[in-house]
Order: structure tokens, then sequence, then C-alpha cells
């Protein structure tokens, strides 16, 4: 978009409310020629707000039938930070399928590209593209606007907080040593009745601090508790680092912590 794109934002930063917010995603899906651009702020309590094209039915359509407790987007975007095309999610459930076919359906598209945002104290936000084309066409468009879209993804979320700093979460109490030992051996991708073998715990016991440690984070369910901990570090799970095939700059040149000549004895 170039010097579209400038202006755009320039824009932005101005905006004043969010009925300006509102014109201009609608100016931005023009100047993208696609469907549908949303911007979708998920609150810890389910409660959602933001601003976007989808149509009025569809967008009551997705309230009244609760979609946000199984929408594949939203929960895979809980446990993502990088942009997510919508094929890569799990459209597998009976419930994830139906969904699908009810936003198609109601002009969504059959293509979709969504950004994760985090914000301060766990906040959450999403900014999605969609539209109706063939794989290749979304393939080509993805990868020309990837850049610009996560600019102004973060744009839209900046001005958000502005508009709306009551509902910017609070911060989040301390986690337990054993909540943490939880999510963390969840987010390095044990199932349950292996971690609680390794806690030497019930998996009774492990579901209280599972649920303990989501009241603590404010999450909707058990993965968005643990990409919570994740934001804001109170797990880290590097063990993924230490198993991988390629090295860190410098690493090899460490000198030994013990001489050449005792090493050798």
């Amino acid at each position: 978009m170039g010097t579209d794109l400038d202006d755009f934002l320039r824009s932005l930063e101005q905006a004043a409310g969010l009925d300006d917010l509102q014109g201009l995603i609608v100016d931005l899906r023009d100047k993208f020629a696609v469907d549908h651009i949303v911007y979708h702020w998920v609150s810890a309590d389910g409660e959602q707000y933001g601003c976007g094209t989808y149509s009025p039915e569809w967008v009551q359509r997705y309230v009244d039938r609760d979609y946000l407790r199984t929408d594949p987007v939203v929960l895979g975007c809980f446990s993502r930070f990088h942009p997510v095309d919508w094929k890569r999610l799990d459209w597998s459930g009976k419930a994830a399928r139906a969904l699908r076919q009810d936003a198609i359906d109601h002009g969504v598209g059959n293509q979709g590209y969504s950004i994760p945002i985090r914000g301060p104290n766990g906040q959450f936000a999403l900014f999605t593209v969609s539209h109706s084309c063939d794989d290749e066409t979304w393939a080509d468009f993805t990868q020309e606007n990837q850049r610009s879209l996560i600019l102004v993804a973060h744009f839209f979320n900046q001005k958000a907080l502005e508009f709306e700093k009551n509902r910017s979460p609070s911060p989040v109490k301390q986690l337990s040593p054993r909540e943490t030992d939880a999510l963390t051996f969840l987010a390095m991708g044990y199932a349950r009745g292996q971690v609680a073998e390794m806690l030497d715990i019930s998996e009774h016991t492990l579901r209280a601090y599972i649920e303990s440690a989501r009241f603590k984070l404010n999450a909707l369910n058990t993965t968005h508790a643990v990409a919570r901990a994740l934001t804001e570090g109170f797990i880290v799970v590097g063990g993924s680092a230490r198993a991988a095939t390629g090295d860190w700059p410098g690493r090899g040149s460490v000198p030994s912590a013990r001489p050449a000549a005792n090493a050798a004895e």
C-alpha cells in the first residue's frame, strides 16, 4: 500500500473514538479489496468489544450462539503469537465445522487470516481479514500484505487501549509453585495424566491446581491460561531450545570452565 498505508496510519493516530475506528476499518477493507476486516477484543469474562465490517446479523448470531467458546480462530490464536491462516487451525470437530459453514453462509468468506495481539496485563485481541477466493489467490495476498496487516493490527489495538482504559485487565495474581509446574508441563505438551504422574498427585488434584491458576489469570479455559502465563512470564518453556539442532551465535566459542591441561587429566 505504500503511501496509502502511511496516510491511513496518520488518520488512525488522529482517531478520537470507536466511531472513528469503525469508519477507518471500512476504508481499510476497501483499500485491501477484501470482504471483511475485524478488530476483536476478547475479555477474560467472555465480553467482546471491537469494530469491523461483518454484517450485524452475523455479529448478533455469533453472540447469541456463544460461538466464542468453540471458535477455532479464537481458541487457536490463544496459544499462538504469530499470524494464523485459518486453514492451519483445527476444524475437524462437529461444532467447528458447523460454525465455519454458518460463517460462510453469512458472508464471512472461506479464507481468513488472524493476527493475535497481546497487550498489558494479559489483554488479548485479534485482528482478522477474511475473503472469498481460492487458496492460491489468498496465499499471494497474505504473503504480499503480511507486514502491513501486522502493523495496522497493533495500531488498532493501541488506539483501543487508549479509548477503553477501563477494559484493560487488572494485573494477575501470582501463581503458586504447583500451579506454575502444572501449566509449565501442559505448555510443554504433556497430557494431564502425565503431568499428574510427574508431580506425584492425582488428576483430581491437578485439575484443582489448573482451575485455580485459570481463575488467577482471568482465563477462559486451560489453553488461554497457558497462553497468559507465558505472556506474563510466569512460566518459561526452554526444553525445545535445548533440543534444537541449530545453535546460538557465539555459543560454541564460550571457553571451558576448566583449563585445557586439567581437562585432559
